[in-house]
């Protein structure tokens, strides 16, 4: 992938809270911890990312999003695109996500967006995961023109923006 430099290497634990939580790439193996985190807060994850990306569909199922970890799995040991699972330290559940993508519009040169689980909305975990997620972009990634979707632009204004030439 041209987007990141060949001698890229992507961070694998990014510490959250003191050590409390953590951030790493997600895994196929993490699917029994993903689906309930992710159908626990479909609907309001549907408002966010339902418009641009029709996720999370209410018709999932927990076989489908096995699949679909499996192959965030092989995005990321490609380096084609990233999502790191919000884990708690000793990782008995997923507590959020971060998707770390090329562009999909013009402008930037690459797009990152977050969640956390329902239950976080509002918690000291959520204000240190939203401080901490484009520090840690800024520190520890390539990008000159990173895009924070629904942050920095709402997904409203960047579905409007013209798609980028290797979108």
């Amino acid at each position: 992938m041209t987007w990141l430099p060949a001698d890229f290497v992507h961070p694998v634990h990014v510490p959250l809270l003191d050590g409390a939580y953590h951030l790493r790439p997600i895994r196929e193996a993490d699917a029994p911890m993903d689906y309930p985190a992710v159908m626990g807060s479909r609907e309001r994850l549907f408002g966010i990312f339902g418009p641009a990306w029709g996720w999370p569909a209410e018709t999932i199922t927990a076989e489908a999003n096995r699949i679909d970890l499996a192959r965030h799995e092989r995005e990321i040991a490609a380096h084609q695109s990233f999502n790191y699972a919000l884990l708690d330290a000793a990782e008995t559940a997923v507590h959020g996500c971060v998707y770390i993508d090329p562009p999909e519009r013009v402008g930037a040169d690459g797009e990152i967006s977050w969640w956390v689980v329902d239950g976080l909305v509002g918690s000291e975990v959520e204000q240190a995961f939203d401080a901490l997620v484009p520090k840690w972009i800024e520190s520890d990634w390539p990008f000159e023109r990173p895009r924070f979707l629904g942050r920095g632009i709402s997904w409203q204004d960047w579905l409007a923006l013209p798609a980028a030439p290797d979108a």
